[in-house]
């Protein structure tokens, strides 16, 4: 006998429909705030070391009273030069409980435009694969160690 498992729609490797990329936003927003569980505290530039992980840097780009956007990096020595990747802006809508990733570059063709047209959200494909790989990579974050924390004992340390 088989047995059917249906995977959570924030699982799924395509989108399936709105609801679900908005289901994706809350989990990215939830992710964000056991990052940095006291956000409102945070400094404005932030780095969180973890032994045998890459450091993981944190920049308050805006607060408003009800939004939050973030820069999320790593930084890599490139002959001489620093590099960041991945290169994310997140915007956090806390009365809705949710995050975004900001800045997308996407180009739309072939499957993925016919999927964009029966789905009727111009641009579901393109913040699917970005948010996506943002829920991924947060949990990479998270089971490495890795968290922002306000206070002077903490793993996060202010960079200039």
């Amino acid at each position: 006998m088989l047995l059917e498992r249906k995977t959570p729609s924030h699982l799924e490797p395509r989108p399936e429909s709105f609801a679900a990329l908005m289901e994706m936003y809350e989990e990215n927003y939830l992710a964000l705030r056991r990052l940095c569980p006291e956000l409102e505290r945070q400094p404005l530039r932030s780095v969180s070391r973890v032994d045998g992980a890459l450091d993981l840097y944190l920049e308050v780009l805006e607060r408003t009273r009800y939004t939050t956007t973030l820069h999320l990096t790593y930084r890599f020595d490139h002959h001489g030069e620093w590099r960041q990747q991945p290169d994310m802006r997140v915007r956090m809508f806390h009365d809705a409980r949710q995050a975004e990733v900001l800045e997308l570059h996407c180009r739309t063709m072939g499957e993925d435009t016919a999927q964009e047209m029966l789905t009727g959200h111009p641009g579901l494909v393109c913040r699917w694969r970005h948010n996506r790989f943002l829920y991924k990579w947060l949990r990479y974050c998270l089971r490495q160690g890795h968290r922002f924390l306000a206070d002077a004992a903490s793993q996060a340390v202010a960079v200039e």
